[in-house]
């Protein structure tokens, strides 16, 4: 299974989030779930990093990916994660039972 944990501040901001797992579907390079999830949480990070020049702090590893935005952020990396947030309901709802989305308080 996809976890997607997403961690909201005292001010209701998105800060970050951390995807872990995998879909389990298909052999590894053939699962259309983990590529939706894959390829829609690299276009957040490249956005929020590339297009919006946010220093956030991205760690990739094996079944893991991390973002933290920093904390001088003025709200545009939210609304970024906000997108990534709404888009893996919709793919939580498409792929039952194979992507958990939580959002934490940090």
């Amino acid at each position: 299974m996809i976890i997607a944990d997403f961690f909201r501040g005292p001010d209701n901001l998105l800060k970050g989030f951390r995807i872990t797992g995998h879909a389990g579907m298909a052999d590894h390079g053939h699962d259309v779930c983990c590529a939706s999830v894959s390829s829609a949480v690299m276009m957040t990070a490249n956005t929020v990093t590339e297009a919006f020049k946010i220093k956030a702090a991205v760690s990739v590893e094996e079944n893991e990916i991390m973002l933290k935005l920093p904390s001088d952020e003025n709200g545009e990396g939210d609304r970024v994660l906000l997108g990534l947030l709404t888009h893996l309901y919709f793919l939580s709802d498409e792929f039952s039972g194979r992507i958990k989305v939580r959002v934490n308080s940090v």
